[in-house]
């Protein structure tokens, strides 16, 4: 999952090395001038370990290559935002994340996602969001703000109803049986998405547990044609490249193709709200 942060960190390394050749300088030389050991040189060069701010000021200094600065530090933070842990990024609670997303939504017209365990946030009733929440605030350990978090979830979802947006949703089979809090919960939550099939500029399509496997994927969301956010166990991936954007692009158009809709996925969705009654 993390091959493009991976392979950022990678090509900044290549220009790292190519600074450094063009002045002349061996990777030990540049090593004794900055202080460091000198297999450190060859770690940031192909990759293995990340630079500071600090690394790419003596690369740019010893390198004479000051005006290559502004431009390195840009790409390393670039790097830094795409891969960001869920410590990092909950620190403070749930609600300052639900307030990104918000913004995220507001600001694409297609918004496309796919998951694989439960339901997507912008469909979800408010019991089905409370008790999902209350496990991720359990699970990592950040501050309580389950009741505002949840308003925020709920706010989000009003963008359903604003004509300059259009929505599809992919969602394996399993997570029409993925318990969220209770029985009751996850009835009134199958019965919000049965209602939500033919909604004017909503698409929901349910791939079946016995379709063949076309993709291998994890869960994501893709915002128009410019960017994909994966959210994994330890961290949240966002994904700009345009070749791999267009990887999930791809991804996602195969899944859709095994989807079923209307009055097929209203019949799995019942079936699985039958289970629970």
């Amino acid at each position: 999952m993390t091959s493009g942060f991976d392979e950022a960190q990678e090509a900044l390394g290549a220009r790292l090395r190519e600074l450094r050749r063009r002045a002349g300088l061996s990777g030990r030389k540049l090593a004794a001038l900055s202080g460091w050991h000198e297999s450190k040189v060859s770690k940031i060069e192909y990759g293995r370990i990340r630079p500071s701010d600090a690394d790419i000021r003596a690369y740019c200094e010893h390198s004479g290559a000051a005006d290559q600065l502004p431009d390195l530090l840009a790409t390393l933070h670039t790097i830094d935002t795409a891969y960001l842990e869920w410590r990092r990024i909950l620190g403070t609670g749930l609600k300052r994340r639900q307030q990104k997303s918000l913004k995220i939504e507001a600001a694409a017209t297609f918004l496309r996602g796919y998951q694989t365990q439960v339901v997507p946030g912008l469909l979800q009733t408010a019991e089905y969001a409370t008790a999902l929440l209350k496990r991720s605030i359990e699970f990592h350990r950040i501050p309580d703000d389950l009741d505002e978090s949840v308003s925020t979830r709920m706010e989000r979802q009003r963008i359903l109803y604003q004509r300059d947006h259009r929505f599809h949703f992919l969602l394996a089979e399993q997570a029409l049986y993925s318990t969220v809090g209770s029985d009751d919960v996850m009835a009134g939550q199958l019965d919000r998405l049965a209602s939500m099939i033919g909604m004017p500029r909503v698409t929901l399509g349910v791939i079946p547990a016995v379709a063949e496997v076309l993709v291998v994927s994890t869960s994501f969301v893709l915002f128009d044609n410019r960017m994909v956010m994966v959210e994994g166990t330890a961290a949240e991936l966002t994904i700009t490249q345009p070749r791999e954007v267009a990887l999930y692009g791809r991804a996602f158009d195969t899944l859709a193709r095994q989807a079923v809709t209307g009055k097929a996925a209203r019949e799995l969705i019942m079936s699985a709200l039958g289970k629970r009654r």
